[in-house]
């Protein structure tokens, strides 16, 4: 896996900078201001999008801020481009779904994933620009979309991994209904300046206590554990070099005003005195196929493969990782060519980690 390839498996699309929410860790900068992604950018977009598309399964990201407060209206305006050989996603934070926000996702054919962190007194980090508990509004939000056999998927965070939490944690979404899981441990990134560092036993414990409660009934893809599976089942068949891409796939980041971020959208919106805004370009004035192959010429790009080499050759969990995010290196450790970071002992390591103790403790016995 060796440089960045010049067309992405999916495009991530910021239809409005603006979130109802203010949750505490959350990473976005400008979440309490109204920008709205002009049509146009949209076509720009729609129109490299188009061949990509033609070639085989290509996906759109719909991501704030929280889209759904762009309104029904100007993001089908923002969708209609793309026309129907493209996949719509949206990532959430559910309150404002209701009847017409679920009809419009199925006039649309969209997918739907959640943002909600678990039981009532595991979102105390999830809270209305009041500072009130926004779970009430959360879970009604998912109330509609069962009540429509909407299927959706869900995203959580975990601030505080900690004994016995992810058994709680795994039954909570098999209650709630979701089809696909996805655990992240809570980063140091973007606006959010809160420490990530656990103690190692403790973040190995929590995996391994996860992939016993799934096991014991995979009714939901568990997205980490079945990739750490899938990892270590071909490292034992001898074929781990054939589960990483080539090269890094982009995952073009559009701003709402067309502006392009590479490999990490976490870092759409800020900007450092050497590197800029981070951006590789305009879709108003370049087009995105030009931007992309043209994008590990941009500064902090260049710095970061060098991160990815250095990675290759000293950390013996690379073939499972690829290297890493890069904004979790800038955010982390203020440059780009670093390598381990937090994130990558709490979401990477320890979770292989969790993975094989669980294996370990659980293996049969010899005859």
């Amino acid at each position: 896996m060796q440089g960045v390839a010049p067309v992405p498996s999916y495009v991530v699309m910021q239809p409005t900078t603006l979130c109802n929410l203010d949750c505490v860790y959350c990473y976005l900068p400008f979440r309490a201001v109204d920008r709205r992604m002009p049509v146009a950018v949209a076509e720009a977009v729609a129109a490299a999008v188009g061949p990509w598309a033609a070639t085989g399964r290509f996906s759109v990201v719909w991501h704030g801020g929280e889209p759904l407060a762009a309104g029904r209206e100007h993001l089908a305006a923002l969708m209609a481009p793309f026309g129907p050989q493209v996949e719509h996603h949206v990532q959430t934070n559910a309150t404002l779904i209701d009847d017409a926000w679920c009809a419009f996702f199925v006039e649309h054919g969209m997918r739907v994933s959640v943002s909600v962190d678990g039981p009532r007194e595991r979102n105390g980090d999830r809270v209305t620009r009041a500072g009130q508990p926004a779970y009430d509004r959360i879970v009604r939000g998912v109330a509609a979309l069962r009540r429509h056999g909407l299927p959706f998927s869900a995203l959580a965070v975990v601030s505080r991994p900690a004994p016995g939490y992810a058994t709680d944690l795994y039954d909570y979404f098999l209650d709630l209904g979701c089809d696909v899981l996805g655990v992240n441990i809570e980063e140091t990134e973007g606006v959010n300046t809160r420490g990530n560092a656990h103690d190692a036993a403790t973040v190995t414990a929590f995996w391994a206590e996860l992939v016993a409660a799934w096991r014991r009934a995979p009714r939901i893809h568990l997205r980490e554990v079945e990739w750490s599976l899938r990892y270590a089942a071909a490292v034992l068949d001898g074929a781990a070099d054939d589960l990483l891409p080539r090269q890094l796939d982009p995952i073009p980041t559009i701003g709402h005003d067309g502006s392009v971020t590479v490999l990490s959208p976490e870092l759409a919106g800020f900007t450092h005195p050497r590197y800029g805004d981070f951006s590789s370009g305009n879709v108003l004035a370049t087009p995105l196929a030009e931007i992309l192959a043209g994008a590990a010429g941009t500064p902090w790009v260049g710095e970061f493969l060098a991160g990815v080499e250095a990675c290759r050759s000293s950390c013996p969990y690379f073939g499972f990782c690829g290297g890493g995010h890069a904004a979790n290196r800038y955010f982390e450790l203020g440059r780009f060519d670093g390598t381990e970071t937090e994130h990558c002992r709490n979401s990477k390591i320890r979770l292989l980690e969790g993975v094989l103790e669980h294996a370990r403790d659980h293996e049969s016995p010899a005859a």
